[in-house]
């Protein structure tokens, strides 16, 4: 019983964190351009906002364009209720977020919402082979004793979470030309709660990742997991302010390159290094 209310207090802890850690990602990424741009609890008031906003649905939407945004949220929540349970099992509840939200991006018949779908799972198609090897590597390495192999599965976990969250150089979510985006190019038809509930959903799927990452490269004995996640933040505030988007058919070098430090994981925690 004790074990079920803590991972309902800390379901509801991250479902209410979630928005800041984007908000802190933005806030570093505007200090580093050297602008002041918007507060760490922006992403706060932009969900208010749009639980507030009428929802509009395509005339030729079908129940799926409904349902979808509920079970994107349900499956991110179960991400994270089930971090330190199996965690290969929660990529394929991951994957059938993406799948219901890849179909109702082609169910409301818009142009760029199909060419996001097509996207999504081209990138997807090479992210969750890498998943899973990171996956594999890190049961092979149990405890808190840091290795060689906690590094590159680290590594590897970087690139997939970057590509999972749709960030640089994979995608990139500041961007409003729609011939450049992949996650947001399904959301296009999506407004009020609805909306706002997907927001919430890839939110709470970040913070999911960063934590996994987290308790991969930061033992409990070595750093607080506080610190280590801040610190994580940073970095990939300061990767996407580095590096430009890539092209489309660039990217899979990219996670093909994730795949082979995953491998290299695993090889090092079979030899012990």
């Amino acid at each position: 019983m004790m074990v079920i209310t803590n991972q309902i207090l800390w379901l509801a802890l991250a479902i209410i964190l979630a928005p800041l850690a984007s908000g802190l990602i933005t806030k570093v990424k505007n200090n580093l351009r050297l602008r002041q741009g918007q507060g760490i609890l922006q992403p706060y008031r932009n969900l208010w906002k749009l639980f507030g906003k009428e929802e509009i649905v395509p005339a030729n939407a079908s129940w799926i364009f409904r349902v979808t945004p509920f079970v994107v949220f349900a499956t991110s929540v179960a991400a994270v209720f089930f971090l330190s349970g199996d965690l290969l099992a929660i990529i394929f509840i991951l994957a059938l977020g993406r799948f219901f939200l890849a179909l109702a991006a082609l169910d409301a018949g818009s142009a760029f919402g199909g060419m996001g779908s097509s996207r999504e799972m081209f990138i997807s198609s090479f992210a969750e082979p890498a998943a899973c090897l990171v996956i594999f590597a890190v049961y092979l390495t149990p405890g808190a004793t840091w290795s060689l192999a906690h590094l590159l599965a680290g590594l590897a976990l970087l690139i997939v979470i970057l590509a999972e969250t749709s960030r640089l150089p994979v995608d990139n979510q500041e961007t409003h030309l729609e011939l450049t985006m992949v996650h947001e190019a399904m959301l296009l038809d999506y407004s009020g709660p609805a909306l706002a509930l997907l927001e919430l959903s890839a939110q709470i799927k970040q913070l999911f990742w960063l934590c996994l990452l987290v308790g991969t490269i930061c033992p409990p004995v070595l750093l607080p997991y506080g610190f280590c996640l801040l610190g994580l933040i940073i970095v990939i505030a300061f990767i996407e302010v580095g590096i430009a988007k890539y092209r489309l058919f660039k990217v899979p070098d990219l996670l093909v390159f994730s795949v082979i430090l995953a491998l290299l994981a695993i090889v090092s925690a079979l030899l012990g290094v």
